[in-house]
């Protein structure tokens, strides 16, 4: 696959990813604190993601890795504790552009048509100007980013005909063409072909070769292994490791498991934990 993602990565309208020892983390997670329905999730979760790194959250089910994830984000709010984006209160972060978010099913367009290119461009919203046209570079980003998934060649079908693993490469694509120096993609290995693993992973080398920060929520590290640097693994809400990624006794990290372990809000959760009063997050 014959990917231009430096064309991409080195674009002016990118911050540019930097591993300087000096420049804050991309993200800083202090004391957070997530619940539902008063019942907790996140436990006082603390970490921090440096700049460049290549980061895998992981565990099971229930764990609470993609709460912690959509709490970086501010998508999930927090009851108690504070994050901080590129050394910026996340209360206060304003500059979206340097965030590539890959969620884990596509959803943009919904039941209305839209073609692969559309939903790659969409990726660009928040580095344009209020109504200005697509420029030359705009587009150039938007084949640039289809080339590096594979999918140059789809640019102009409907989304809604591509398989499952090709969606996600869209996702993939669609946040490449924000040009942001900061990936964060919930599970964008969970049920998708091994060309698309093939592709992600061969996407995800070639930005951290160019220094950008990409923190990746897994069930299994997979083919993506070599390229984890770091491995933050949950269990009920709370921080079991954190360091290199788990040898093969860490279970939930490997091909193989089985992961029962059901989600907050399944029927067949086991007993929540006690309801706790926890302080608004201001």
């Amino acid at each position: 696959m014959s990917a231009q993602l430096t064309g991409i990565r080195n674009s002016p309208a990118s911050s540019g990813a930097s591993r300087d020892p000096d420049a804050p983390p991309a993200f800083s997670v202090s004391g957070a604190v997530v619940a539902y329905d008063r019942t907790p999730v996140l436990h006082g979760v603390s970490l921090d993601i440096r700049a460049g790194e290549v980061v895998a959250i992981l565990g099971p089910n229930g764990s609470g890795k993609s709460t912690l994830m959509r709490a970086m984000l501010g998508i999930t709010p927090l009851a108690a504790g504070r994050v901080e984006v590129h050394g910026t209160a996340l209360h206060r972060f304003r500059d979206w552009g340097r965030i590539g978010y890959v969620p884990q099913r596509l959803s943009a367009g919904g039941g209305v048509p839209a073609t692969v290119a559309e939903i790659v461009a969409s990726g660009q919203v928040a580095r344009r100007r209020r109504l200005r046209p697509a420029t030359r570079g705009d587009r150039t980003a938007v084949a640039d980013a289809l080339a590096a998934v594979g999918l140059a060649d789809r640019a102009h079908h409907s989304v809604h005909e591509l398989s499952g693993g090709q969606q996600q490469r869209v996702l993939i694509a669609r946040a490449l063409a924000g040009r942001p120096d900061t990936f964060v993609m919930d599970e964008p290995m969970a049920g998708v072909d091994s060309d698309s693993q093939r592709a992600l992973a061969d996407t995800i080398t070639r930005l951290s070769g160019d220094g950008a920060t990409v923190v990746l929520v897994l069930h299994e590290l997979g083919p993506l292994e070599p390229l984890i640097g770091r491995g933050v693994v949950l269990s009920a809400g709370s921080v079991v490791h954190d360091g290199p990624p788990p040898s093969p006794t860490g279970a939930c990290a490997r091909p193989g498991h089985e992961h029962q372990h059901p989600h907050p809000g399944d029927a067949s959760r086991p007993p929540a934990l006690p309801a706790i009063d926890v302080p608004r997050y201001e």
